[in-house]
């Protein structure tokens, strides 16, 4: 299909979706996106609280993640009128408790819980209502996604990991699941903040527990105990409830190896992370999410090391180092950190590998190209399907690739992870 021909047949897109300045890392997905998807769809971007799509869009596309104040309104709208649903989060527990107990209706969580997990759900539902039992998006969110509505409801999936979608398919979703990868950023080409640290380890995000931000300090004290030149930078706020201040004390951290700044703007973080050496992007429970600053940290051409568990383990080898959640993490991660600090020559094999898959897996025009297939899949049916195949068939065959061949193989694997093709 030729650019004149897309443009004939242009879909129209009713797109829900976060969009900046809302600090969401899904907003920033979709502003990044959006422009290239422009170039090959018709998009009209819904305005926070549309409650339908219009009436002359052939497909609308909801983004979902976990957040019930990015995304209640979302949710809204795709139980008005099913549609494709990018899926950022798997478990999507703590949306729905925002969208019932968070709008003061216990009953629907309770009919949500009995709806996924039956009688023993609903009982569990009403001992977390009770307060006999701690939230269960906090304390057991993996057991209890509360995927299930939102399953029901999209028309097809485009999601980012092979977690995902396995865990989507585990749940009985039988339609189109497109598997793509999450774009890359371009490198903004910003000058490195000035923050000493030999060598400079950074993690981004929100320090929390999830974010294995114990076991990361206790790793690091290890680690300036025998690299007093080590420094950890620490970005983003601190949830309630965590005593980083305390943790720092108890460890001999209070007097030095620590950065600490809060939420920053996005020129800020690019600076930021550009500074580190080392990214740690650590995570349990996972969501099922992708993280953005991985993604950034690619771009950069930045070693990692990562938790693994959920797409954190779907990172190749040679850009991320795995740290397995639960006994031995710490000393596995003061490993990790251990031969990074040490091995300036693997950190560099590991940054050239990292800007080859940002610029290889995590190509934007590419992503936006197979977002663009999985659209029409989905508003179009199986006959697009078997247009999109015949098509791509013929342009093969035109520039000799015969079938059977591993060009012809590659071309197969690709249609596959957006469900055309068989």
């Amino acid at each position: 299909m030729g650019p004149g021909d897309r443009e004939a047949v242009l879909v129209r897109v009713a797109y829900f979706s976060p969009m900046p300045p809302e600090s969401s890392g899904i907003a920033d997905y979709s502003a990044l996106l959006l422009p290239a998807l422009r170039e090959r769809v018709d998009v009209t971007v819904a305005k926070r609280g549309t409650k339908r799509p219009p009436r002359s869009t052939d497909l609308a596309v909801y983004h979902i993640g976990n957040d019930p104040k990015a995304h209640g309104w979302i949710l809204d709208a795709l139980r008005r009128a099913p549609g494709l649903v990018v899926m950022h989060d798997f478990v999507l527990h703590h949306l729905v408790a925002g969208v019932t107990i968070g709008r003061r209706d216990g009953h629907g969580y309770l009919d949500a819980m009995e709806r996924g997990y039956g009688v023993v759900g609903r009982l569990l539902a009403h001992g977390v209502l009770d307060k006999r039992l701690p939230p269960l998006w906090e304390a057991r969110p993996e057991e209890f996604p509360l995927a299930g509505e939102v399953l029901e409801l999209a028309t097809g999936l485009v999601v980012h990991s092979r977690y995902v979608e396995e865990r989507a398919r585990g749940a009985g979703f039988t339609r189109p699941i497109a598997r793509i990868a999450h774009p890359a950023w371009p490198d903004p080409g910003v000058e490195p903040a000035a923050i000493a640290g030999q060598p400079l380890i950074g993690a981004f995000g929100n320090v929390n527990q999830s974010k294995r931000v114990p076991q990361l300090l206790e790793a690091f004290a290890r680690l300036r105990a025998e690299h007093p030149g080590a420094q950890l930078l620490l970005v983003g706020a601190t949830s309630p409830g965590f005593d980083l201040e305390r943790r720092l004390q108890r460890l001999g951290l209070g007097e030095g190896g620590i950065v600490r700044e809060g939420y920053v703007d996005e020129r800020r973080l690019w600076e930021l992370m550009a500074a580190c050496d080392v990214h740690v992007s650590l995570r349990s429970p996972t969501m099922g999410e992708t993280s953005g600053t991985a993604i950034r940290a690619l771009t950069l051409g930045k070693p990692l090391v990562v938790s693994a568990t959920g797409w954190f383990a779907e990172l190749p080898d040679a850009v991320a180092l795995r740290v397995a959640v639960g006994d031995g993490e710490v000393t596995d991660l003061t490993a990790a950190l251990r031969l990074l600090a040490e091995r300036p020559d693997a950190r560099e094999a590991m940054g050239v590998a990292a800007r080859a898959l940002a610029r290889a897996e995590h190509d934007l025009a590419n992503v936006a190209e197979r977002q663009v297939a999985a659209f029409e899949r989905v508003a179009g049916g199986e006959a697009v399907a078997d247009e999109v195949v015949r098509e791509v068939s013929e342009a093969a065959a035109g520039v000799g690739i015969a079938p059977g061949t591993a060009e012809a193989a590659e071309i197969a694997r690709r249609l596959a992870e957006v469900d055309l093709g068989g």
